[in-house]
């Protein structure tokens, strides 16, 4: 029975640790996110732990966003190029 108990005991001990980026499905890394804002913050560096992952959501949304709309102005100046010659 004892040798169940350090087997059970062995498994938690190499469960890999998982990033709360990666928990939430984001490539922003939330807890640098998190660090800065408990920086910033005016309340003793309180801050809720969803904050930095909805932070890092929106950072990583408008990122897209701008990465989008500046690929978009980019397309039809290279199709002028390929038919003009």
């Amino acid at each position: 029975m004892s040798s169940k108990v350090k087997g059970d005991a062995a498994k938690l001990k190499a469960k890999k640790s998982v990033s709360r980026s990666s928990k939430a499905g984001l490539q922003f890394p939330v807890g640098r996110i998190h660090r800065h804002l408990k920086m910033r913050v005016t309340a003793k560096g309180r801050v809720g732990a969803t904050a930095a992952v909805y932070s890092a959501a929106i950072l990583e949304y408008l990122t897209a966003e701008v990465r989008h709309a500046a690929h978009r102005p980019a397309l039809p100046a290279t199709r002028e190029l390929r038919s003009k010659s």
